[in-house]
């Protein structure tokens, strides 16, 4: 279930009167846009308010043949800046230390949460207030971003504050309640982010926003979307937290049975089964086989009695790779994939970004990786990620590749790196680029059953992750 689409399908029925049923009793928003109109005019001739800069002539609502589309009958179209006062913010010079630092919240783009605003990192002094363009806005108002990367990111103050020019708040609220119009706001957060298109820092103005047509219900139906949206947003809340629950336990479910596998205890042991020191002994005549049971007390686990422990280098040949010089311009761009840690994807790598000449693999340290080699990131935020190549291809130096021996199964290594990222991850701790080396791994202890029941694990595995992957695909 995509709940970011049912979200968006709620609002939308919300802001179209298609949510909750009319009420013939309620007064209509256009009688009470009129009296707040004629309010506003006596306040004007009064002198207590000053006439906004939209001259007489302008209509205070948009010409029905322009609007999105149609709503109830005791609704109406108007614009935002009919509903409300909306005032943008500004940055105190930075170079002025006394405007920094006071009991004046100041507010910018990134602390908004599309939520109550409970918390602002920063603040300014009065002495900012007054000399810059920040004003005060105050408890209840709407803020939105105007610029960037967090355009159309949504607030409600729950204190008085300040903010940055990248945001617009709505201060006061006529015939509107803040939260029809926050989620109005965030219902056309996708159309806002349309109109900021077309240069490197996408914005709206506040010009923009004001002009913006709202499609206004009755205020006693305001209050009646307010509690039909927030009661369906609950329920999406609990689907949406289920699913990161099923997703921890798929995770928990998967370490788990990776860690059965290659404790001996995923699939039973048979007898007929060619002894694993044999195996080594034939695969690879110059292994030390003197990690069994009877070292136990060396190394990390007991295993079944056919099952050996050795080295990973003694399993397979392993090298890394290296990086052409990407002055030369004859290194790149040619037929030989190149694969970078960010390329390895915990899977079969069936797409790799970056293609080498033959001429870099002839005259740099860059080697070719046959098909079905197993690859393990040793560098970085990818330390541990692993990958099996289903063509061949280089690597750069940040990258560990085995090509496995006869007699070893590939997804069988493959399976044993997945279960042993923790504490490859911890082997590269330590520093501030973590890394593990070729060395390192090598020399890391691998319990190899025999070849029979890898083929057992390999198939366990794949019947049982299938299962896990059906269940996560689904939420």
């Amino acid at each position: 279930m995509d709940t970011k689409k049912l979200r968006q399908k709620i609002l939308d029925l919300a802001i179209r009167g298609k949510l909750v049923p009319q009420d013939p009793n309620d007064e209509p928003a256009s009688v009470l846009l009129e009296r707040i109109k004629a309010e506003k005019e006596r306040l004007i001739k009064e002198g207590k308010i000053k006439r906004s800069k939209k001259t007489a002539k302008t209509s205070d609502t948009p010409h029905y043949e322009n609007v999105p589309f149609e709503i109830p009958g005791n609704w109406v179209w108007t614009t935002l800046g009919n509903i409300g006062i909306w005032q943008s913010g500004g940055t105190p010079s930075r170079s002025n230390k006394s405007y920094y630092g006071g009991n004046i919240p100041w507010l910018k783009t990134g602390d908004l949460n599309d939520g109550l605003i409970i918390n602002i990192p920063e603040s300014i002094t009065e002495e900012a207030v007054a000399n810059s363009s920040a004003k005060i806005n105050p408890t209840g108002s709407v803020l939105m971003a105007m610029y960037g990367a967090t355009i159309g990111k949504l607030g409600i103050l729950t204190f008085p504050a300040t903010t940055n020019q990248a945001c617009c708040a709505c201060i006061e609220y006529y015939a509107i309640t803040q939260y029809y119009l926050f989620y109005f706001l965030l219902s056309h957060r996708d159309i806002f982010i349309a109109k900021g298109g077309g240069g490197a820092q996408p914005n709206i103005s506040k010009e923009i926003i004001v002009n913006t047509a709202i499609p206004l219900p009755p205020l006693p139906e305001q209050e009646r979307i307010i509690i039909e949206i927030e009661r369906w947003f609950a329920f999406i809340d609990e689907i949406e937290q289920s699913k990161t629950d099923l997703q921890f336990i798929v995770k928990k479910a998967k370490s788990k049975i990776l860690d059965l596998a290659i404790h001996g205890k995923l699939v039973p042991q048979d007898p007929n089964d060619e002894p694993a020191s044999e195996l080594l002994k034939r695969i690879n005549p110059k292994a030390e086989i003197t990690c069994d049971n009877a070292h136990y007390q060396n190394l990390p686990f007991n295993i079944p009695s056919k099952w050996i422990w050795t080295t990973l280098g003694q399993i397979g040949k392993w090298q890394s790779g290296s990086t052409p010089n990407r002055l030369n311009k004859d290194y790149y761009g040619g037929n030989i994939p190149w694969l970078k840690t960010g390329d390895l994807n915990d899977g079969y790598i069936t797409h790799i970004s970056e293609n080498i000449t033959e001429k870099a693999l002839n005259e740099t340290p860059v080697k070719l990786n046959p098909k079905g080699c197993v690859l393990i990131a040793m560098y970085g935020a990818t330390i541990g990620k692993i990958g099996m190549l289903t063509y061949p291809a280089t690597t750069n130096q940040a990258c560990c590749a085995c090509d496995v021996l006869h007699g070893i199964e590939k997804e069988y290594l493959f399976y044993f790196l997945l279960s042993y990222r923790e504490k490859f991850i911890k082997l590269g701790s330590g520093g501030a680029q973590p890394n593990i080396s070729k060395e390192k791994i090598i020399n890391t202890y691998i319990p190899i059953p025999p070849h029979s029941e890898q083929k057992r694990i390999v198939a366990t595995i794949h019947k049982i992750f299938a299962k896990l992957d059906t269940i996560t695909e689904s939420l």
